[in-house]
């Protein structure tokens, strides 16, 4: 919606032409802004169904070329702009609030804060990966970002171990990073977890590795500051671990849901057009009309493409279908 606000866009043309009158028809827009008559026609539905114009019919005439349009208050159509810059910018600053304790927390001396404990052995890590898991009740959260640490083998035990206790009904939540797919041990182990029943998302750069293992336990893995590796602390309940878990679940919601069928899916021009227009918050009937298709299978294209990305709302859509260049 902020490209109404915009007066080098289509959109932005045709609404601040609007604006400038009391109103208008459609051709006197299209006198006005040089865009053809169909093109403002269509602009001018869309305005309509985003709540930024409005259409009157005196005479009672089927084809809307035939209304006048009017400009909604430009005071409105900026306020529904910043509600929903607000409530992106909230969670991100919420997500920020929670990474910032966790910084500190992270550097403070461990002797002095009980609920911490610094491990550095690899096999010491894997153990306590292990405890956390088998520990679980109810659910293990994790985010796995690069660099992936084992081999093969590793994985597979890890495989193993977390399909037993799925089977004994732990339920597991995995934000992976967006490259995942492409590294030759993450990705093939990442697409027998989600066929296998893992709830999984995926977020382009996520902070930090970390698994939670119901509110008992925390495991957050960060570089060494004083020399190559990793260092992994062990957060047992306490105000941090509250953070830590605070800072998962904003960015689960932050994350898109992440798919393995259709990674290497091409679309054709129309589904390119009808996801550029789903990812702007146009309805299914604003893209019927807009690309003139029939609103049956607008709903029909939406909801495959919905299926293919792996996507639950449209925006999610719009995400995942940037990331694969398709838009």
């Amino acid at each position: 919606m902020h490209d109404v606000l915009d007066p080098d866009s289509e959109r932005g043309r045709v609404y601040r032409s609007l604006v400038a009158r009391r109103r208008a028809h459609p051709h006197e827009l299209a006198a006005e802004t040089g865009l053809d008559p169909d093109t403002v026609l269509a602009v001018l539905r869309d305005l309509a169904d985003e709540g930024a114009a409005v259409a009157f019919d005196p005479t009672r005439s089927p084809d809307d070329r035939d209304h006048t349009w009017e400009a909604l208050p430009p005071e409105r159509v900026v306020e529904a702009v910043l509600q929903r810059d607000a409530v992106r910018r909230a969670a991100a600053r919420r997500a920020g609030a929670d990474l910032e304790r966790l910084y500190r927390f992270a550097r403070r001396d461990p002797g002095s804060y009980g609920a911490l404990e610094v491990v550095e052995e690899r096999a010491e890590v894997l153990a306590a990966s292990n405890r956390l898991q088998l520990a679980a009740r109810h659910q293990v959260r994790v985010i796995d970002v690069p660099p992936y640490s084992g081999n093969s083998a590793h994985y597979l035990d890890q495989e193993a171990l977390q399909r037993r206790r799925m089977a004994a009904g732990v339920a597991y939540r995995v934000i992976y990073q967006g490259c995942a797919h492409e590294d030759p041990v993450a990705g093939p182990n990442m697409a027998r977890m989600i066929a296998a029943g893992e709830q999984a998302r995926s977020l382009d750069e996520p902070p930090l590795k970390l698994a939670i293992g119901d509110d008992d336990l925390a495991i957050v893995t960060l570089p060494a500051d004083d020399r190559e590796g990793v260092v992994s602390l062990l957060v047992r309940p306490s105000g941090l671990l509250t953070a830590l878990t605070a800072v998962f679940e904003t960015l689960w919601r932050l994350a898109v849901p992440a798919t393995v069928a259709g990674v290497d899916l091409r679309i054709d021009e129309r589904d390119r057009r009808i996801l550029a227009l789903m990812a702007s918050g146009a309805t299914d009937d604003a893209i019927a009309r807009r690309l003139g298709l029939g609103r049956r299978t607008v709903v029909r294209r939406v909801s495959a493409l919905l299926a293919h990305l792996g996507a639950t709302t449209r925006f999610q859509a719009g995400v995942q279908a940037a990331r694969r260049g398709w838009l």
